[in-house]
This record gives C-alpha cells, sequence and structure tokens, in this order.
C-alpha cells in the first residue's frame, strides 16, 4: 500500500462526522421510529397476544421486567465520599507539574497532600 493511500486512510478514520452525517443519522433514526410505530398501528390485538405468548415462553429471553426487578437497587460506581474533592483550575509552575508528574499516578493527591501541609490543616479522613 503506498504512502500517500495510507495517508489518505488515517484521514478518512479520523474526520469526526459532519453536520450532514450528524443530520442524516438522527433522520435515519426518526424514520425508523415511525416505521416501528406504524407496525405497532397495523397490529392485531392477536397477532401482538400471540408474539407476547411466543416471547414469555422462551426460557432465554425472559422479559425486560424481570430483568430490572432482579437487579439490586445499589448504585455502580465509587461510593459517595463524606468529604468529596472539588475541582478547581489553578495556574502552577510547570517546573512543580512536571516534579508532580514524575512521580507516578496519584499526583494530584500529592499535591493536595503538600497544600494541606503548608496551610497547616489534618490530613483529611
Amino acid at each position: 500500500m503506498s504512502k500517500d493511500r495510507q495517508a489518505s486512510e488515517m484521514k478518512s478514520v479520523q474526520k469526526p462526522k459532519s453536520k450532514e452525517q450528524s443530520h442524516s443519522t438522527k433522520a435515519n433514526t426518526q424514520r425508523a421510529l415511525q416505521r416501528a410505530r406504524k407496525a405497532l398501528d397495523i397490529m392485531t390485538d392477536e397477532e401482538d397476544a400471540a408474539i407476547t405468548a411466543d416471547a414469555l415462553a422462551d426460557p432465554d429471553n425472559p422479559p425486560a421486567d424481570d430483568l430490572f426487578a432482579r437487579q439490586p437497587a445499589t448504585s455502580l460506581g465509587r461510593p459517595r465520599s463524606n468529604n468529596p474533592k472539588q475541582p478547581v483550575s489553578i495556574r502552577l509552575d510547570a517546573d512543580v507539574i512536571k516534579y508532580f508528574k514524575s512521580t507516578g499516578s496519584g499526583w494530584q493527591s500529592r499535591i493536595n497532600d503538600a497544600l494541606r501541609k503548608a496551610a497547616k490543616l489534618p490530613k483529611a479522613g
């Protein structure tokens, strides 16, 4: 494969969707929803009952209501902190940032610890 062709393919892969493409995707979604609604409108009660009965009879396809009912009522992710951090924007010297980043993962927490120590605040629990 030539370098020009490789460069052309890389550019086409990296291009974000244009407004026209995004609009086209939305339009396609709207048309699909309209077709689905139309299909539901022309479905008879007998057809609906037959489809529902077949779906309920399939052990590999439980109703979605049953799936949601079985899930625990806990939220995903980290538990909420009693003392949550607040995002801020602060300007620091480049060498200070470079130093803390060079110490590895957790460098922002180490900056927080250094600021607590400078302000003579107790360690957060």
